[in-house]
């Protein structure tokens, strides 16, 4: 049932969005992702600290761009690139700059609304923020509420149970390629490994990605 909606999704719907809402927002931001590159760069790199102090988040600069890069770079960056060269050939890798180009400003839209709808406690601390909230903004009636649960329960099925699937067949598949580990092994090591950092929370997660 996955395997058959991921190929209508894939195929007719998500290849048009992704690269319709990303020439949407690179002409509504002026390009940002060429325009702001430089800026961009200093302010990344010019403040990375390795043993810095921490900032309003609670995390040094260097925690922050770790944990970032972690959200965004995954085994799909690496299987999924071969799995589309193997499929479509080199040239399979141009379309997929051009996606990520146009995809820059759809990311960017989406950190700087985040950041404008964030939900704050009487003490200033952020409680909460992102996508749902921004959504709810955008749509204040019963359609943006649909669209909020719809993108919640989308979020716990695709990182819960699928998105997880995907990682830890591919991390088990390379041990059990290269050092003849069983599979189960793998994964149940990965489950163990995982609740011990998660169980931390973001203080233990940045802690170990920076590390990484």
């Amino acid at each position: 049932i996955v395997a058959k909606a991921n190929a209508y999704l894939s195929d007719y719907i998500l290849i048009f969005l992704l690269v319709g809402v990303g020439l949407f927002y690179s002409i509504k931001t002026r390009f940002v992702q060429v325009r702001c590159f430089g800026e961009g760069m200093k302010k990344v790199f010019g403040n990375i600290k390795f043993r810095g102090g921490k900032q309003e988040g609670g995390l040094s600069s260097f925690q922050a761009l770790a944990t970032a890069i972690a959200a965004q770079v995954g085994t799909g960056n690496i299987v999924g690139a071969s799995g589309a060269i193997l499929v479509g050939g080199p040239g399979a890798i141009f379309w997929m700059w051009i996606i990520a180009f146009l995809g820059m400003a759809t990311i960017y839209a989406e950190a700087v609304l985040a950041q404008e709808t964030k939900q704050r406690d009487e003490n200033g601390n952020i409680v909460a923020g992102g996508p749902v909230y921004y959504i709810r903004k955008a749509f204040p009636n019963g359609f943006g509420k649909f669209l909020s649960v719809f993108f919640s329960v989308a979020v716990i099925l695709a990182l819960g149970f699928m998105g997880c699937m995907v990682q830890s067949n591919s991390i088990a598949e390379s041990c059990n390629t290269a050092f003849g580990v069983p599979g189960w092994v793998v994964g149940v090591a990965l489950a163990i490994v995982s609740a011990i950092i998660f169980i931390g929370g973001i203080q233990r997660i940045a802690s170990v990605t920076e590390k990484l």
